[in-house]
C-alpha cells in the first residue's frame, strides 16, 4: 500500500491553524520500507493486558524484552519508540529534527481546528507561550500554594475521618489535586465531578463517539469561561491566557483557547494519575512513609525520586529530517515517541531502576515535563 508523501509545505500558525497533513500509517501492511522487519513489533504499550497490569513493571521491562529503538505497529497508528533515557533527551532537545507539530491524539474540528499550545509549538516560539504561566507554575509559584494546598488536604480529610475507611479515590486521590488546579485555573468548584468526568472518557473511552461529545461539551464550556475571563479578569491562569500579550500583540482567540485547553485536560488526569500511583505505593510501603516523616530537610529529593519511579507522561514527535540514532535510520515523515517512564528506568542511568531511592545523586535527570513538576511537587508537600 502506498504511503503518502511527508508535506514540507505546511507552516506552523496558531494565529491560523490549519490541520496538518502528515504521513499517518497503522498496520503491519502499511510498514514503511526502510523499517528493518526485526524491529517491528506490536509491543501493547498503552493498551496490551500486560501493560493494563502493570504499567511501570512493564516499561521497565521494555529495556530487556525490546531493542533500544523500537517500530510500533499498532490498528490505528505506527512509530518509533525510543526508551533509552540518552535517546529521549536527543529527540527532545533537537527540535530541527524532531518537532512537537501534530503531537497530541486529540481530533479536532478541520473548521475550528486550533493547536494544543504550547505542547504542539516548536521554538522559538514555544518558549513565549510558556514565560505566560511560568511565575505560577515554577517552583517559587507552587511554594506560595502551599498554605492553600494543605488546607484543601485537611478539608478532605475530615470530611471521611469519622467513617473509618473511605474509597480513597474518589474521596482523597482526585478530589485533591483537581481541586487544586481548579484553584489555579479559576475555574469553579461545583464543576469538578462533570469536569472529571468529561477529560476520563476523552482520555480513556475507545470510542470515539463518546470522546467527541464529551470534548464538545468540554470545548462549549471553555469558550465561555474564556469570554468570562476577558470581560472580567481575575488571578486565575485561564484570565492570564486570555487577557496575555506575545510580542507586543494580544493573543488570538485560536491561541487563547488553545492553551486554555490544553492545560484543562492535563490539569484534570495527569497529576492524579501520577499521585495516585504514588499514594498506592506509600499505602503498600509503611516503613517508607516513617521514612519520608524523619527526613522533613530531603522532601525535595523524596518528591523527584517518587516521580521518577511513577511518571505517567509520553512525548511524540515528527521527524523532520532524515537521522540515525544507534544505527537505526529514522526517515522525515516518522513518528517517534519518547517513551520518558521508560528512560526513567534505564538501568545505565539508574541502578536497580524499579527500586524507591531517595539518596540517588542524579537528581534532576529523570524526565519529566518540567511544566507539571512543580505543580506536583507542591501537592505532594501540601499532602505531607
Amino acid at each position: 500500500m502506498a504511503i503518502a508523501a511527508f508535506d514540507d509545505t505546511y507552516v506552523q500558525d496558531p494565529v491560523n491553524p490549519r490541520p496538518p497533513n502528515f504521513p499517518q500509517v497503522a498496520g503491519w501492511d502499511q510498514i514503511p520500507a526502510h523499517v528493518p522487519r526485526e524491529l517491528a513489533f506490536n509491543c501493547g504499550l498503552m493498551t496490551g493486558t500486560e501493560f493494563l497490569a502493570a504499567p511501570h513493571n512493564f516499561m521497565a521491562a521494555m529495556h530487556q524484552k525490546y531493542p533500544p529503538i523500537v517500530y510500533n505497529v499498532t490498528e490505528s497508528i505506527n512509530y518509533w519508540i525510543a526508551t533509552k533515557h540518552e535517546d529521549c533527551l536527543f529527540v527532545l532537545r533537537h527540535t530541527d529534527i524532531f518537532s512537537n507539530r501534530d503531537a497530541t491524539p486529540f481530533p479536532r474540528d478541520p473548521n475550528d481546528y486550533f493547536f494544543f499550545i504550547p505542547i504542539e509549538i516548536d521554538p522559538p516560539h514555544h518558549r513565549k507561550y510558556r514565560n505566560i504561566v511560568d511565575p505560577l507554575f515554577c517552583p517559587a509559584g507552587v511554594a506560595k500554594l502551599e498554605g492553600h494546598i494543605r488546607q484543601r488536604a485537611i478539608d478532605l480529610i475530615e470530611g471521611f475521618a469519622g467513617k473509618g475507611e473511605c474509597q480513597f479515590t474518589t474521596a482523597f486521590g482526585r478530589p485533591l489535586p483537581v481541586s487544586v488546579f481548579l484553584d489555579i485555573m479559576g475555574l469553579p468548584q461545583d464543576m469538578r465531578s462533570t469536569f472529571v468526568e468529561w477529560a476520563d472518557i476523552m482520555i480513556h473511552s475507545p470510542d470515539p463517539a463518546q470522546v467527541g461529545v464529551a470534548f464538545g461539551k468540554a470545548i462549549e464550556y471553555l469558550k465561555r469561561a474564556i469570554a468570562e475571563k476577558k470581560s472580567n479578569p481575575d488571578n486565575g491562569v485561564i484570565s492570564l491566557i486570555a487577557n496575555a500579550r506575545i510580542d507586543g500583540r494580544p493573543l488570538s482567540d485560536k491561541e487563547v483557547f488553545g492553551f486554555v485547553c490544553f492545560l484543562w485536560i492535563g490539569g484534570l488526569d495527569t497529576v492524579y494519575a501520577t499521585l495516585n500511583n504514588i499514594w498506592l505505593w506509600l499505602a503498600q510501603n509503611p516503613d517508607r512513609v516513617q521514612e519520608i516523616i524523619d527526613r522533613p530537610k530531603d522532601i525535595d529529593s523524596v518528591v523527584e525520586e517518587l516521580l521518577r519511579r511513577y511518571s505517567v507522561t509520553f512525548s511524540g514527535r515528527i521527524v523532520m529530517q532524515d537521522v540515525v540514532i544507534r544505527g537505526v535510520q529514522l526517515k522525515k515523515g516518522d513518528r517517534i515517541q519518547a517513551c520518558l517512564p521508560a528512560a526513567n528506568f534505564d538501568p545505565d542511568v539508574f541502578p536497580e531502576p524499579l527500586k524507591v531511592d531517595f539518596n540517588r545523586h542524579a537528581r534532576r535527570s529523570w524526565l519529566l515535563p518540567s511544566a507539571c513538576t512543580a505543580a506536583w511537587a507542591g501537592t505532594l508537600h501540601g499532602w505531607n
